[in-house]
């Protein structure tokens, strides 16, 4: 017996002692580290596939070389498309109107397809997930981000790309004429009325001035007069302060607006402008390359950026989510899709990409010296200043955007070809509301 036992005690030791080495060599079963940073002990997602749909877009050709990371961290195989945009929609209806389980996880514009896609249950709410990981630190995205990919208090995606609107100018036409840079939009319209000269092919102001794209720029004009397109469920464009603010943007467009305004967004807007031939443009930042790169660009070593000019509210541009990613509420692999979307707008991950010059919404990121290489140093303390408030929307919030967006920019359109702008709003009122209303029943 005493034999016996000795061997039954010294095989649980080698079994024990090999638990531990295994342990000690990583063989213990751990999350992966987040954000991509140190190696996993095991990989939890051994064997799982995950698809993955983004647009074809600067963040998702950022992303695409840092995958392999994670795969090799997780032990999950990840199955990437890409699409155009339009595509991009159009392949997500489809696929969710039939229930599909995939693709997981999916890049989206929650102010374009947010809402339509929330009420249809095609997104999975990420409430839950985004407290169980203390250093994901869900805090450190902007306000005003997180609230454009919220729909009725829900969480329906995480941020990855965010737009403020600025303003543009010519920094040595200012300085030859001795003005400053426009901080209301009072001070807007006269400097750019002081610079007008189409004599010279010299154009005060460059904008959206299409209809339906128009919609966009024109909403932090509203917001800075203290104006908005809704609120509690009812239309509000026909109070007097949007009046005002719709009224400043048809008047730059009419007055000081280069030829063809009423055909241009923002390609070839921005196109006109660094053709050296405006003298303010206001638009995304995002876009700034279109102004800044010498090879698209005459006047790229001139173009200045400031925070949008203040109105009777002060400065209040839009500062909103354009891409999120998301969760298919069908898809099979919630935890793995999960685990993607961590990492994807983690810290480290969100540095990587935003240095490729990708506007990312964390602002430690922002913070750091070496988050902010991707952009024009003069771009940076206007793009942190503009994140730190400003409006989560910059459209009507409704499911049938595109007939909203053509409701309101018509405000604009009939203004500039000389209609009465209180008649035009009165009746733009009455579109939108109708929208909501019908909305209410989808």
């Amino acid at each position: 017996m005493n034999n016996t036992w000795k061997r039954i005690m010294s095989v649980s030791m080698a079994s024990v002692l090999t638990a531990g080495l295994l342990a000690g060599c990583g063989g213990g079963a751990q999350k992966p580290a987040e954000g991509g940073q140190g190696q996993a002990a095991a990989k939890p997602f051994q064997g799982k596939k995950l698809t993955l749909v983004t647009a074809n877009h600067p963040w998702g050709e950022a992303i695409k070389p840092l995958i392999p990371k994670f795969e090799e961290q997780t032990g999950m195989k990840v199955e990437l498309q890409s699409f155009f945009e339009d595509q991009l929609t159009q392949k997500l209806t489809v696929q969710f109107t039939t229930g599909a389980t995939t693709p997981d996880v999916f890049m989206y514009r929650p102010l374009q397809e947010g809402k339509l896609f929330y009420k249809n249950g095609w997104v999975q709410p990420l409430d839950e997930y985004v407290g169980k990981d203390a250093n994901y630190d869900f805090n450190d995205f902007s306000k005003s981000a997180v609230g454009s990919t919220t729909v009725d208090k829900k969480l329906t995606g995480i941020p990855v790309i965010t737009e403020q609107e600025i303003l543009y100018y010519r920094k040595d036409l200012l300085q030859k004429a001795g003005i400053a840079v426009p901080k209301t939009l009072d001070e807007l319209v006269a400097a750019v009325k002081k610079l007008h000269d189409p004599k010279n092919e010299m154009y005060g102001f460059v904008a959206r001035g299409q209809r339906s794209p128009l919609v966009t720029q024109v909403s932090s004009f509203l917001y800075s007069e203290g104006a908005d397109f809704m609120k509690d469920d009812k239309a509000t464009v026909n109070t007097p302060e949007a009046l005002k603010a719709f009224g400043t943007y048809a008047t730059l467009l009419k007055d000081y607006g280069p030829p063809g305004v009423m055909n241009m967004s923002w390609p070839q807007a921005i196109g006109i402008f660094a053709q050296g031939k405006v003298a303010f443009y206001t638009d995304a930042n995002s876009i700034y390359n279109n102004a800044t790169d010498k090879e698209k660009s005459v006047v790229a070593d001139k173009v200045g950026f400031a925070v949008f000019p203040g109105g009777a509210a002060g400065s209040k541009p839009y500062n909103i989510t354009s891409w999120g990613l998301a969760m298919n509420s069908k898809s099979a692999n919630k935890d793995a899709a999960w685990e993607f979307i961590k990492w994807a707008t983690s810290k480290e991950v969100v540095l990587q990409t935003q240095q490729k010059g990708n506007p990312g919404a964390r602002m430690s990121v922002w913070d750091k010296p070496e988050g902010t290489t991707g952009f024009p140093a003069e771009l940076v303390p206007v793009i942190k200043e503009s994140s730190k408030g400003g409006v989560d929307h910059d459209r009507p919030t409704v499911i049938s955007v595109g007939e909203a967006r053509d409701a309101v920019g018509a405000i604009v359109l009939k203004a500039i070809s000389g209609e009465d702008i209180k008649a035009a709003a009165e009746q733009a009122n009455k579109e939108l509301q109708a929208i909501i209303d019908k909305d209410k029943t989808k």
